[in-house]
């Protein structure tokens, strides 16, 4: 259960804070409000925790424009893991459990076998992080876009521009996509779980 919340915790929270803590560090340095040098004198040790700290801190407080970016970017078709499910397989038509929520339905897995639902817990997180992601590097384009004004390297500004604001689109496309997978993955081992129906029996 530690391992699991952990992994979930770093997906979510802690890998798109890094990118925050990068692009402030970056921004910061360049602007001379900060002396990257001095910083990287300090104790190691220290650097890391606070480095970590500051991440899952950044990560968490950062979520809502994950959610943002997700409701922002057009969607290109609408997916629905449970009819995607049953018209793939057909033999699980009129079974309690596809009608279930498909969070519920993970949690009833995880009591079931944790061991199990950790397979699409892991799915979902890796979703939600690459959503995450989007808003720095989102925010990245921006800044090289200043940099294109205000600095002297003209290609690398609009090639990182391009490149970053292509790259946040696809991140909360390809979000979407994993999150999908991962209740479709759901339903897939609720399947083969016989006793899971009596769960959700009125």
């Amino acid at each position: 259960m530690t391992i699991a919340v952990g992994v979930f915790e770093l997906f979510t929270y802690a890998i798109p804070g890094s990118l925050y803590v990068t692009l402030l560090t970056y921004i910061a340095t360049r602007a001379h409000w900060m002396d990257l040098a001095a910083m990287l004198r300090s104790p190691a040790f220290l650097l890391v925790i606070a480095v970590v700290l500051l991440s899952y801190l950044l990560g968490y407080l950062a979520y809502p424009l994950g959610l943002l970016a997700h409701k922002i970017v057009p969607k290109r078709r609408k997916r629905n893991a449970r009819e995607e499910f049953l018209r793939r397989n057909p033999a699980a038509k009129g079974r309690p459990f596809t009608k279930a929520d498909p969070f519920l339905l993970l949690a009833a897995i995880q009591l079931q076998d944790q061991e199990v639902g950790a397979d699409a817990s892991r799915v979902r997180a890796t979703g939600l992080m690459l959503r995450n992601c989007a808003p720095p590097v989102f925010f990245g384009a921006v800044t090289a876009i200043v940099e294109l004004i205000v600095g002297r390297n003209a290609v690398a500004a609009i090639s990182c521009a391009v490149l970053f604001l292509v790259s946040s689109i696809a991140l909360v496309v390809q979000g979407r996509m994993l999150t999908h997978w991962a209740s479709l993955r759901t339903f897939e081992v609720a399947f083969w779980i016989p006793e899971i129906d009596d769960k959700f029996r009125p």
